[in-house]
């Protein structure tokens, strides 16, 4: 989808998850990928991806947005803009959705924009990503 037919909000979420790209810490895989979170009241909070040379330590960059918001109190977000990959946009990993479905609905909006084509926009709800979510009854 053409950025042309995006809400404003949704082109400023982009542009703030492409910005966090170009933070990324990536020595390793050269892979650099950048998160932007809205929050319900319209606070954007931003990640980028964190590498480790112990590869499992590797922070994603929609955790570290996620995580960000909720260490200064927020629980609730409407959705989350990813910039990263080169001919198609990079996709949330496993664990990321999981974290998403810790706080998120399940129609939560994700949009994804490859780095080298910002323009090249794709959508999808958390739902679609991650059809079956592990989950315990919330306290």
């Amino acid at each position: 989808m053409p950025t042309k037919s995006l809400p404003v909000a949704d082109k400023k979420l982009l542009a703030a998850a492409l910005a966090a790209a170009r933070n990324s810490y990536s020595p390793y895989s050269r892979f650099s990928v950048g998160a932007a979170l809205l929050t319900e009241d319209g606070r954007v909070f931003t990640g980028c991806n964190v590498e480790n040379a112990s590869y499992g330590l590797t922070l994603c960059a929609e955790r570290v947005a996620i995580s960000a918001a909720v260490a200064v109190g927020y629980r609730r977000f409407t959705r989350l803009a990813i910039a990263g990959g080169t001919k198609r946009a990079a996709r949330p990993c496993g664990a990321c959705l999981q974290v998403m479905a810790e706080f998120c609905e399940p129609q939560f909006r994700i949009l994804m924009v490859p780095l080298d084509d910002p323009k090249k926009v794709e959508r999808a709800a958390l739902r679609d990503l991650l059809p079956q979510v592990f989950s315990f009854a919330k306290p």
